[in-house]
C-alpha cells in the first residue's frame, strides 16, 4: 500500500482525472456465434456466456474454439483488449469483463464489447469488479427477464484513470489477492475429487452382504404440482422449485429459500420430512435427477417437474447416493435427451439402489457429512478460508481503486 501511496502522491497528487469509457479508446460490439459452431480446434474464442461463468479478471487461454472461416467474420480480440458482456439475466452479470492476455488474437461474437484502449488491461478489469461501477452500470441497465447495457450506455460511465505506473502496482497487490485465492480453490478441488472417491467407495459395498432393489420396491414416487416464480412471496408456503435443487440445496435442507403465496395451499402437493425431492427436468444430464432430503419440521409444497420419493430409508444415505457415479451412470439410461432432459416417475422407479441395515446406512451418512463439511460448509475448513480471503481481496480492491477525483 505505500509504494502505491507514494506514487499517487508523486504522479497526481491533485487528485485522478476520472474519463468516460468511450474515451479510452474504441468501444466495438460483437456479433453471431453461437455455441453450435463451437469446435474441437481453430480460432480460440470467447462466448460472452462464459466470461460470467468460467473466466475471471483475465485470460490468456479459451475455453472455445471456432473453425477459421467462420472466425473471419467476427469481431478480433487482441491481446490487451477488454471483453465485456452486454446482456445477462441479472445485473450482477451484466458488463463482467476479462481482459484477454493470450498471445494471439482471438474472436468474440454476439451479446459482448470489445474495448481496444490503451490502459493496463488488468487495471480496467478489476475495476469493472467494484460497487461504484456495479451502481453506473445498474443505472443504465434495461430489461427484466434479460437485463442488457449497450455498448452506447457503456461507453458514458467514468472510471478512474490514473498513471500507468499506479494502475500496474494496484495490479500486483490485487493479482497477489488472486493467485492465493486460485491455490486455495485448487486445494478444495483437489479435496472434492477425495471425497467424491471416497463416497463413491462407500456405496460400492462390494465386500458386504447388501441386497440391491429398485427404487419403486422400497418407496413410492410422487410428483409436485405447479407454481410459477411469479407465485413466490416473501413470505408463505415454503417450497421447493426444480431448479433451486441444483443451484441452491446440498444434500440436505431444512428451511427452503423461496415461498409461495399461502392462497395457494389447497392446489399445492407437499413433500413430508424424510421425503427425498428430486429434480424431474434439467437442462444437462448432470443436473435432472438431483436430490435434496427433506429434513426441515413441515411440509414443503414442491413444483411440478419435481418429485418426491417417499420411502423407508436413511433419507441422507439416498441423497448422497444420488451423487454417486454409479447412479449417474444408470440413471443416464433413462434420461430423456430432448432441449429439456427429463425423468419419469417412472423411470425413477427402475433404478436400482443398495439397501444396507440401517445402521450402516447412518455409518455411511456419518461419514459423508463430515466429508461435506469439510468441502462445502461456508463455517469451516477451506471453504471458510476462501470466503475470508475474497472478502479481504473485495475490501482492498475498492479501497485501492478509490480515488479522489481531479478537479
Amino acid at each position: 500500500m505505500s509504494r502505491i501511496d507514494e506514487l499517487i502522491a508523486k504522479l497526481c497528487p491533485d487528485g485522478v482525472e476520472y474519463k468516460a469509457i468511450g474515451d479510452l479508446g474504441e468501444l466495438v460490439r460483437g456479433n453471431g456465434m453461437p455455441k453450435s459452431d463451437f469446435a474441437d480446434s481453430g480460432v480460440g474464442c470467447i462466448h460472452y456466456g462464459q466470461i460470467y461463468t468460467y473466466y475471471g479478471v483475465w485470460a490468456k487461454e479459451t475455453r472455445s474454439f471456432i473453425p477459421h472461416e467462420k472466425a473471419e467474420r467476427l469481431i478480433k480480440v487482441y491481446p490487451g483488449d477488454l471483453v465485456i458482456t452486454n446482456t445477462s439475466e441479472n445485473v450482477e452479470d451484466v458488463c463482467k469483463a476479462v481482459a484477454w492476455l493470450g498471445d494471439v488474437q482471438i474472436v468474440t461474437g454476439g451479446h459482448a464489447t470489445v474495448l481496444k484502449h490503451d490502459q493496463d488491461p488488468k487495471y480496467l478489469s478489476y475495476y469493472l469488479q467494484t460497487p461504484r461501477f456495479f451502481a453506473e452500470k445498474k443505472a443504465l441497465a434495461t430489461g427484466t427477464k434479460v437485463i442488457e447495457v449497450t455498448a452506447k450506455s457503456l461507453a458514458k460511465i467514468k472510471i478512474p484513470v490514473p498513471p500507468l505506473e499506479v494502475q500496474r502496482e494496484i495490479v500486483k497487490v490485487l493479482d497477489a489477492f488472486t493467485q492465493l485465492e486460485a491455490e486455495l480453490e485448487a486445494e478444495l478441488e483437489a479435496r472434492r475429487r477425495q471425497y467424491r472417491h471416497y463416497r463413491d467407495a462407500l456405496f460400492a459395498l462390494g465386500n458386504q452382504d447388501v441386497s440391491w432393489t429398485t427404487m419403486a420396491e422400497v418407496g413410492e414416487f410422487f410428483r409436485g404440482r405447479r407454481f410459477t416464480k411469479d407465485d413466490y412471496a416473501p413470505d408463505g408456503v415454503e417450497c421447493i422449485h426444480y431448479g433451486d435443487i441444483y443451484t441452491q440445496y446440498g444434500v440436505a435442507a431444512t428451511a427452503t429459500v423461496s415461498h409461495v403465496r399461502s392462497d395457494m395451499m389447497p392446489i399445492l402437493r407437499f413433500a413430508k420430512r424424510g421425503d427425498v425431492v428430486i429434480a424431474g427436468v434439467g437442462e444437462t444430464v448432470e443436473d435432472v435427477g438431483k436430490a435434496v432430503a427433506w429434513l426441515g419440521d413441515g411440509e414443503v409444497a414442491i413444483h411440478d417437474d419435481c418429485f418426491a420419493f417417499r420411502h423407508s430409508l436413511n433419507p441422507k444415505f439416498v441423497s448422497y447416493y444420488f451423487q454417486t457415479t454409479a447412479f449417474h451412470a444408470e440413471k443416464n439410461k433413462f434420461v430423456a435427451r430432448a432441449k429439456v432432459k427429463r425423468l419419469s416417475g417412472e423411470s425413477l422407479g427402475k433404478l436400482a439402489i443398495p439397501v444396507p441395515p440401517l445402521a450402516e446406512q447412518e455409518r455411511i451418512v456419518a461419514i459423508l457429512d463430515a466429508f461435506d463439511a469439510l468441502v462445502s460448509d461456508l463455517s469451516c475448513g477451506l471453504p471458510a478460508e476462501i470466503a475470508a480471503r475474497r472478502r479481504q481481496y473485495e475490501h482492498y480492491r475498492d479501497r485501492l481503486l478509490s480515488f479522489k477525483e481531479a478537479s
